[in-house]
């Protein structure tokens, strides 16, 4: 949401820890001033600056070798063209949606309800493939976007989700 994750590695010894290499260290700075003391899951996340500039990827055979994942390539990235650094917001339980022409509203409301209760919903006037969606909580919208952000929706089509500044 903030910026492409290249690496990251779960802490061996402090499973509930991670360190997260992003892309550049504006992407880094975003993260912590947007995610840091937000609530996930029921608690709220920590995010900090590490000492470290780099993760390395573990060798072959070592015992952490399963708690670090690369991601430099990830179909995820947001940040791959001109003007998508343009909008983003902190967390708010309002969502702005992409590419959900081929959607009717039940079917969205319906994917959206796993992730908690939608308040309400609204296709643009001017552009049916974009919809803001309102859930109850920003907990509630953070999960939703985890867990729907490039879900595929069609035929080469993928949803895309992001934080919205709007109000419906």
């Amino acid at each position: 949401v903030y910026g492409n994750v290249h690496r990251v590695k779960i802490l061996f010894n402090k499973k509930d820890n991670a360190l997260v290499q992003m892309a550049d260290p504006s992407q880094a700075q975003q993260a912590i001033t947007y995610l840091d003391k937000a609530r996930l899951w029921g608690k709220q996340l920590r995010v900090a600056p590490s000492k470290h500039q780099l993760i390395q990827m573990p060798k072959d055979g070592q015992s952490d070798a399963g708690l670090t994942k690369d991601f430099v390539n990830s179909p995820h990235h947001r940040f791959k063209r001109l003007g998508s650094k343009n909008y983003i917001f902190p967390p708010t339980a309002v969502l702005h949606l992409y590419n959900v022409a081929t959607l009717e509203e039940d079917d969205i409301r319906n994917m959206f309800s796993e992730f908690g209760n939608v308040k309400s919903f609204k296709f643009f006037n001017n552009d049916r493939k974009m919809a803001l969606i309102e859930m109850s909580t920003v907990e509630e919208a953070t999960l939703a976007l985890i867990g729907l952000h490039n879900n595929q929706v069609g035929d080469n089509l993928h949803l895309r989700v992001s934080f919205s500044r709007s109000t419906i």
